[in-house]
């Protein structure tokens, strides 16, 4: 199967391979393929950055003393109920026919388990009920506040390197610029980012900062027709508006739609 006429099949490596379940050699699969394929990459980074921000959710929360001795008593209570039936079993004779029913083993396992179910309970009941609704109103706006990606690329160089991250929210109108190379370019020297519409000149998107992450304003509308996205080298500040690109083309890639 070719993975790359399949955009729900490339999300799903991409999720596992971020969260650690691909494994052996489909993980090492997926990195072979991704080093040639700038899907697979854009794909790959934008579950990093999504698995990131979840972790930024839930902040850690030490359980109580009560949480503790509510699990010691449980497991003090649960040696009790093993010792007596031990005990049982030891006086009682074993039912005619045995079968599962005589099986000891069978009703420790049952009582552990509930135990454990719960332990489970309380820890997870008494946590909810202090933070409930805290969680919910820093949840809703952090979900409110989170960026929507229409289009990404990944541009790299000729050796095809990456070098930066590009994604598009259009509720915002904003692109947004991760570097995830090496390359710095020097204090007189600036990096200008091109949109390059099929059958007409390219048209500046705009200068890009020193920072490792940079926020550009691009109209939707030249994001959507265009189909590749360039960095030139340029004087510092930019070439003049209105003017084209005057310095070599140092990353360029494809601009993807994500799937909705």
């Amino acid at each position: 199967m070719n993975i790359h006429n399949n955009p729900s099949l490339v999300d799903q490596l991409a999720a596992s391979y971020a969260l650690g379940t691909l494994r052996g050699g489909a993980r090492r699969r997926f990195e072979t393929l991704a080093r040639d394929h700038a899907t697979l990459r854009a794909a790959a980074l934008i579950w990093q950055s999504r698995l990131a921000s979840v972790a930024e959710l839930q902040p850690e929360v030490a359980p109580s003393p009560a949480v503790w001795t509510r699990i010691e008593n449980l497991v003090h209570a649960e040696k009790q109920t093993q010792a007596m039936q031990a005990a049982r079993s030891q006086a009682a004779p074993a039912p005619v026919g045995g079968g599962w029913w005589a099986s000891l083993g069978l009703w420790r396992g049952a009582t552990a388990a509930g135990a454990l179910a719960t332990v489970v309970a309380v820890v997870t009941g008494l946590n909810f009920t202090n933070q409930l609704n805290g969680q919910v109103q820093e949840l809703s706006a952090r979900l409110s506040s989170t960026p929507v990606i229409e289009y990404v690329a990944v541009l790299a160089d000729d050796k095809a390197n990456a070098s930066i991250l590009v994604t598009f929210d259009p509720n915002t109108q904003k692109l947004m610029l991760k570097r995830v190379g090496d390359f710095r370019e020097q204090p007189d020297k600036s990096l200008e980012l091109w949109a390059l519409p099929p059958g007409a000149a390219p048209k500046s998107l705009g200068v890009l900062p020193g920072d490792a992450v940079a926020r550009l304003t691009a109209a939707g509308g030249d994001i959507q027709q265009s189909p590749a996205l360039a960095i030139t080298l340029e004087p510092k500040g930019g070439v003049p508006p209105g003017s084209g690109p005057t310095g070599p083309i140092l990353f360029k890639g494809a601009l993807i739609k994500t799937p909705e």
